[in-house]
């Protein structure tokens, strides 16, 4: 269930909002980042995730999550909890009018497979894999994904 701008924007204003950051790495000790289109963290690579629904259980946004930004459905079982971020912006969605505040909780998920059909869309334009020692030193990777890997 997607809310309408006012409405959302009220929510965004009011409360922290809770999401699900999808580490993702590969047997090359890289991380899948997407360039972010949308605020807050525009234009920074970032770890793919998104919103928690409301009624959604953690397992089910997992789901559609992965299935969402990877274009493959995975399990919580397949994945290590790394546990809750705080995520502030001094910006949102919509603008720069008040802040957004987001609890992150993040789960790394190791592959040993390439995945086929990432998905390019309203929130990534595009995806890369980058080595960890690189994405720790780049200006272009938001310091919150930078916290996943230290």
């Amino acid at each position: 269930m997607f809310l309408d701008k006012p409405t959302f924007s009220t929510v965004i204003a009011s409360t922290p909002l809770v999401s699900i950051d999808l580490v993702i790495t590969n047997e090359n000790n890289e991380a899948l980042l997407g360039q972010r289109l949308n605020r807050p963290a525009k234009g920074y690579w970032f770890v793919p995730g998104g919103r928690i629904l409301k009624d959604e259980s953690l397992a089910n946004a997992f789901k559609r999550l992965t299935q969402e930004e990877l274009g493959e459905a995975f399990t919580m079982a397949q994945a290590t909890l790394l546990g809750p971020y705080d995520h502030f912006y001094q910006d949102n969605v919509f603008g720069d009018e008040f802040t957004t505040h987001y609890v992150a909780i993040a789960y790394k998920l190791k592959l040993i497979q390439p995945l086929e059909n990432l998905p390019l869309d309203k929130q990534h334009g595009s995806y890369q894999w980058m080595p960890i020692s690189e994405l720790l030193n780049n200006d272009a990777v938001h310091k919150h994904t930078k916290w996943y890997f230290m």
